[in-house]
């Protein structure tokens, strides 16, 4: 800010240029560069082409330019007889000399470490780079608006840069599927506007943390119905989540793409692409992606939010994890494993009384395994899981993939009828059944899961799938501009 602020100071020392006009409105002058020519033929310096930006929160109408005018920020009309009445885009203006529409200058804005108490906007067209674990405290928003481009810096342990929503903080990321936005490293040549990095692919990771999202909604952890969020010392009360606020609200979190994440942060422990620690369902989140991060893709740590259109490519873990009760709906999901992915789903349970009655449910999606990988399993459900997941689509996993029932207590909420797995189809390799992918592990089995996984899912040949994701809803995003759908 403090740059905006001098380079904000030293233009109001700029003197406007002006000339007179003819009888018929047309200007004899030509203004110079970094500026627009008004409807009275003066030029005004244009605030779009100066960096850094002095205004970064306004935006003019069609037709009008953001100019500076005496050292203040306004819209003022330019003088379209001069070019036959063109307009541009909003993230253009119209060169009074050639007619030409010019894309503005983008602005680079470093956000330090640091717990922030005040509203932070974040502009289209500019990138920002997160030095640091920067949190937003509760009662404050962070708005991010469409095409922003976010990097965050090296660092690992304390020093991991990571973007953290504290409870009762908000989130208002408002991408779209032409202009999304974009959570990367540091080390990515992105630019705001671009879908591809020039020099990063699915193989680049732990180049910094990723997004965390903390709330009010109830969870079950070992300590009861409050956890604290991994990699946040314990003197900061902005790393806690849970709560008795089903409907509470984080703000919305929509076409948001996460790449390159998963910094180590403690020994044997890394940032997930998107962590949700309490989330609840006044939260919007839809239209997201993780792109090669090193832990998980998405984890939900307990919470009552829904989440629709998601993908994850390439993680090093677990697609999906699901935790401490997390009791929302994850609807139309695709799962892309690359070759050092673990779990397209790993599921546990509640982890005390706390709150011990949440059921996910995960349906319509599309889970894509990889013949190479060392691992690559289909759903593990451990320690006391329960939850339900339906209409899925799973292919390219190799022989050795499975579902497994992990234990006694596993096993128990499966024969109680808290693990459902039903209308999934399955493409299997050459001599696999369902009974063969069927694994319980439990030393007493309760209720035959062999049985029950081959009545109520079918397998299916190459191609012939009726269930599924929607895949046409993920073709603004990384994945399906490189092919991994």
């Amino acid at each position: 800010m403090t740059n905006i602020l001098k380079s904000f100071l030293l233009l109001a020392s700029f003197t406007l240029i002006v000339s007179s006009c003819d009888s018929d409105n047309s200007c004899d002058n030509v203004c110079p560069a970094s500026s627009i020519q008004l409807l009275d033929c003066s030029c005004a310096l244009d605030a779009n082409d100066i960096v850094p930006h002095p205004c970064p929160t306004m935006t003019c109408s069609d037709g009008q330019a953001l100019a500076v005018m005496g050292g203040s920020c306004a819209c003022v009309q330019i003088a379209m007889d001069v070019c036959g009445g063109k307009s541009c885009a909003d993230d253009e203006v119209l060169d009074a000399t050639s007619c030409e529409c010019v894309k503005t200058a983008s602005v680079t804005e470093t956000i330090n470490a640091g717990i922030y108490t005040e509203d932070i906007t974040m502009t289209t067209g500019n990138t920002y780079i997160l030095n640091g674990r920067v949190i937003i405290g509760a009662g404050v928003t962070l708005t991010i608006q469409s095409g922003v481009v976010i990097k965050g810096s090296e660092g690992q342990e304390a020093n991991a840069s990571a973007l953290l929503i504290a409870r009762g903080a908000t989130i208002m990321a408002m991408g779209t599927s032409d202009e999304p936005i974009i959570m990367t490293s540091i080390a990515d040549n992105i630019q705001p506007g671009d879908i591809n990095s020039p020099n990063l692919t699915i193989d680049d990771n732990g180049l910094w943390g990723g997004l965390i999202i903390l709330g009010n909604a109830p969870v079950s952890t070992k300590a009861g119905a409050e956890g604290r969020i991994e990699g946040v010392p314990a003197d900061i009360a902005e790393g806690l989540y849970g709560g008795s606020d089903e409907m509470d609200n984080s703000g919305v979190i929509r076409y948001v793409s996460v790449r390159h994440g998963g910094t180590l942060i403690g020994e044997g422990n890394e940032i997930n692409g998107i962590t949700l620690g309490g989330v609840g369902a006044g939260t919007i989140i839809e239209n997201v992606e993780v792109i090669a991060n090193v832990d998980d893709g998405i984890e939900f740590f307990g919470g009552t939010v829904n989440v629709k259109n998601a993908i994850v490519w390439a993680q090093g873990d677990d697609a999906f994890d699901i935790d401490q009760s997390f009791s929302g709906t994850v609807d139309n999901y695709v799962t892309v494993a690359g070759a050092g992915s673990d779990h397209s789903f790993e599921i546990d349970g509640p982890e005390s009384d706390a709150n011990p009655d949440g059921r996910f449910t995960m349906i319509n999606g599309t889970a894509i395994g990889s013949l190479d990988a060392a691992k690559g399993e289909m759903q593990d459900w451990r320690s006391n899981a329960q939850g339900t997941i339906m209409n899925t689509y799973f292919f390219n996993y190799n022989s050795s993939a499975d579902i497994e029932l992990d234990n006694d207590e596993v096993s128990t909420n499966f024969g109680d009828g808290k693990i459902v797995i039903s209308g999934c189809e399955f493409t299997l390799t050459s001599g696999t059944t369902l009974a063969d992918v069927a694994a319980d592990k439990a030393t007493t089995p309760q209720g035959d899961f062999d049985s029950y996984l081959t009545d109520n899912n079918t397998t299916v040949a190459a191609g012939a799938a009726t269930v599924g994701a929607d895949l046409s809803v993920f073709d603004w995003t990384y994945t399906k501009a490189n092919n991994g759908i």
